[in-house]
């Protein structure tokens, strides 16, 4: 039993579904209602399709687990109506302090740029957000979560998945169009299917430690590497919500994960490192391995793995539940276009060309932590302790320092969706990125504009405050004749000037969407319903931003 939480237990209901003669099929049903699966969920209503969410357990998780959500993250869950309260109840933070021994090496800080709604990252329990999701699936008509239903077999047929409920009143069948599997790195499922999911697994464990006191520690992420507390090993230092500090202590391959888990052990830990006066209360303990694995592909048919039950990585960087968000992001609107006949099936393999290589990009990095937290030899030990003592008076070597590379957004730099570029830009925001965010009109953000689940264009027109006709024209042209639903912004567009149906004004707050996207007059930006950019332009032509369009949908 925690002390600054208590889990709810949430009942399990009967459904109708179980009293059916012949299995009730649904366009989608996600198996597991972790923060992954959930978000699935979540993003299914927010697109319009209806969900069952299938869960063999009956409360959020226990023990804090994942902590740390980065910026990309918290914008995801922007859309998906939990960000806000995320952000009030977290700790936010933007620095991070890395120490060799006795000394501190340096400093950085995650977010330098200012003017974004959300920071680089905030911490919370992850049995927090689980509760903010569960409540959020409540209030949606279109979201059916169901505790205590384990799945038993699965059977991916050529025009439905066919599935197998275990409740505590019997078995009963379903069918859906399309499965999300987020049932975990030890899926079930992946299981039943006969498929496998293979990497390294690093050998050394470290321990958790969430502790509950009043400290005047700011909130920053602090690394040791060899400390004086800790000596030969690494230790980390996280602020949560309710003053719980979550801290981890590199153990070493041959520690007895069960005898470092117990109190007695665990305190001596804590009072070396915190001071033998300084008064704490232990609140969960837990001892994990490093792992970096991930499935050859994600797809298989009609069924989709996402999250841990696709890939798995070390938790230094904050890549798992960071990363399962993107995968959700990415998908959802796929299976919406395709469920409604405005995108051929095929763009759902999108789903494995973007997301592969970015399991594998979080992979890369995690194993660079590792290795550089856990060096596997001599030379390795030497070559990892030089960097740290050149970091503090040298800035080359601070790149070299890795203590956990934290979680970036994707950027599909290669994928078939992108329209590459054809023309200079002074802007990062090219095809494949997520897009940055500024402050716009009185006091909103651009994100919340384009967070419409539709594709949307900015346009930078060519004299401020009014279009001229052939402007007009073009724009409204857009507007009707889409193939998908598509949602066009123009930039410091007067209010009061002629406006085409279809298009709205957006005022540059700071001429920050000026700077950040090289918005120079004429420019076009296309975003996905994901807020990736797809394509962009010097000059708004409407034949190319079809072809951007069908290539994004899967139709070119």
């Amino acid at each position: 039993m925690l002390q600054t939480h208590q889990n709810p237990v949430y009942e399990y209901a009967r459904s109708p579904d179980q009293d059916a003669a012949t299995p009730v099929h649904h366009p989608l049903i996600v198996v597991g209602a972790g923060p992954v699966g959930m978000a699935a969920g979540l993003d299914a209503a927010t697109q319009g399709i209806p969900a069952v969410i299938l869960d063999d357990n009956n409360t959020v998780s226990v023990g804090s687990r994942a902590v740390c959500y980065a910026k990309r993250a918290l914008e995801i869950l922007d859309r998906l109506g939990c960000g806000q309260r995320m952000v009030d109840k977290g700790i936010t933070w933007n620095l991070g302090k890395v120490f060799f021994r006795d000394d501190q090496v340096y400093s950085f800080n995650l977010l330098p740029e200012s003017d974004h709604h959300r920071p680089a990252f905030i911490n919370l329990q992850q049995y927090y957000l689980e509760e903010y999701m569960v409540n959020q699936i409540e209030r949606s008509p279109q979201l059916d979560l169901r505790w205590k239903s384990r799945v038993i077999a699965v059977q991916d047929e050529d025009d439905r998945v066919r599935i197998r409920v275990e409740t505590p009143e019997g078995e009963y069948s379903l069918t859906c169009d399309y499965l999300v599997v987020a049932d975990g790195a030890n899926s079930g499922i992946r299981k039943m299917m006969g498929l496998e999911s293979s990497g390294q697994v690093f050998q050394d464990r470290f321990l958790i430690a969430d502790v509950v006191m009043e400290s005047d520690f700011p909130p920053e992420r602090w690394f040791w590497f060899d400390p004086p507390f800790h000596k030969g090993g690494s230790t980390l230092l996280h602020r949560q919500a309710d003053n719980v500090w979550r801290i981890d202590f590199q153990l070493g391959w041959d520690a007895d994960p069960e005898e470092e888990k117990k109190p007695e052990n665990v305190i001596p830990r804590l009072k070396a490192m915190l001071g033998e006066d300084t008064r704490f209360d232990l609140e969960w303990t837990s001892v994990y391995t490093f792992q970096c694995r991930r499935m050859d592909r994600f797809r298989h048919g009609r069924l989709f793995f996402v999250g841990d039950a696709a890939h798995q990585v070390s938790p230094f960087g904050a890549r798992g539940a960071n990363s399962g968000f993107q995968d959700t992001d990415n998908l959802l609107w796929k299976i919406k276009l395709v469920l409604e006949e405005q995108a051929p099936d095929s763009l759902l393999d999108s789903y494995d060309t973007e997301r592969v290589p970015a399991a594998d990009e979080n992979i890369l990095n995690s194993t660079r932590s590792t290795d550089f937290i856990t060096p596997k030899s001599k030379v390795s030990h030497i070559f990892r302790d030089a960097t740290l003592l050149l970091a503090e008076e040298y800035p080359f070597a601070r790149s070299l320092v890795n203590s956990g590379r934290l979680s970036v957004p994707s950027v599909y730099r290669n994928s078939p969706l992108n329209t590459p570029d054809t023309e200079i830009f002074d802007s990062p925001m090219q095809p494949g990125t997520p897009s940055t965010d500024a402050p716009v009109n009185d006091d909103a953000w651009f994100l919340q504009q384009i967070a419409n689940n539709r594709f949307n264009g900015l346009y930078f027109s060519q004299s401020a405050g009014s279009l001229n006709s052939d402007e007009q024209a073009i724009l409204s042209n857009l507007a009707s004749d889409s193939p998908v639903p598509l949602n066009l912004l123009v930039v410091d567009l007067d209010p009061a000037a002629s406006c085409p149906a279809g298009v709205a004004p957006i005022r540059d707050s700071k001429g920050l969407l000026k700077q950040r996207f090289d918005g120079r007059p004429g420019t076009f930006y296309l975003f996905r319903p994901d807020q990736h950019v797809s394509a962009r332009w010097r000059q708004l032509e409407p034949k190319k931003v079809a072809q951007a369009l069908a290539r994004a949908t899967g139709r070119s």
